[in-house]
């Protein structure tokens, strides 16, 4: 590894160390599915955005839900001695990316088949602070 590859590749860890972050791998849902969630809480404050999981009826909120749970734990491990109340936290970044597929056969009529493809996907959830003196 070159020497300006390496520069950049450690800058890019040190911001990493930063950020308060969780991911969810293997997810057995849907990316679409995810991503009506995902879109839902984007931007949101912690507390709303809690608050619109828990009462979202759909299953991949309740995974959400557990998800920004524990990157606000990843948080306070980061930012020990702040307090999230006066941190004013919120959801600055959820990605969805698609993840891997089991593929199945379905019999069909006529003595064909049809595949099934079963979907997941991989969530990264980062959460920020507003405050600029916190960052």
């Amino acid at each position: 590894m070159g020497v300006r590859k390496r520069n950049s590749a450690n800058a890019r860890k040190e911001a990493k160390k930063k950020i308060a972050f969780a991911k969810l791998n293997n997810c057995p849902t849907s990316p679409r599915k995810m991503r009506l969630i995902a879109d839902l809480i984007r931007g949101m404050g912690v507390e709303k955005a809690l608050a619109e999981l828990k009462l979202n009826p759909k299953e991949a909120s309740g995974r959400m839900e557990k998800l920004l749970l524990s990157a606000l734990a990843n948080w306070e491990v980061k930012n020990e001695g702040k307090r999230m109340d006066e941190s004013n936290l919120y959801v600055s970044e959820v990605k969805v990316d698609s993840g891997r597929m089991l593929k199945r056969v379905q019999p069909a009529p006529q003595g064909r088949a049809h595949r099934v493809r079963k979907r997941s996907n991989h969530v990264t959830l980062v959460v920020n602070s507003r405050n600029k003196d916190n960052n």
